[in-house]
């Protein structure tokens, strides 16, 4: 059975075997530094190790205990998260369109305008959250 392992700030699905009386983790899958269990991961995991029993409910819902810890009082991962927004704004402020024009790819095409969309629907309501936590704190 597969399950989530963390090493150093990395989490990882990984899947333990007996080969010559020895036991050896099978790695299917990095999940980055959150441990989101994604489509893509599914499908990636279920195309190389077809054979390896995965319960992906059950480790969707270990992912999504394991992102609440990380973020309570921890000011590293916030600096670590401000880098990264620094980072994906300055990869979307050097994205020159005619160049995506010339990739011929309308499916990718599609993809970063329907991911840019939801960027900016996400931004929105974090905007807002944070708007009306300032309004609340001015009032109290």
């Amino acid at each position: 059975m597969a399950f989530i392992r963390k090493r150093g700030n990395s989490y990882y699905l990984v899947h333990n075997v007996r080969r010559g009386g020895r036991v050896e983790q099978i790695h299917l899958a990095c999940l980055g530094r959150r441990p989101r269990i994604s489509e893509e991961v599914i499908r990636g995991v279920s195309r190389k190790h077809p054979f390896v029993r995965v319960d992906w409910n059950d480790l969707r819902e270990k992912a999504s205990h394991e992102l609440i810890h990380p973020m309570q009082n921890d000011a590293a991962y916030l600096r670590n998260l401000l880098a990264d927004i620094r980072n994906v704004h300055m990869d979307i402020a050097d994205l020159h369109l005619p160049v995506l024009e010339l990739a011929n790819d309308p499916e990718l095409r599609g993809q970063l305008t329907a991911e840019l969309k939801l960027l900016r629907g996400t931004l929105d309501v974090k905007l807002n959250q944070f708007r009306r936590s300032k309004s609340l704190s001015l009032r109290g």
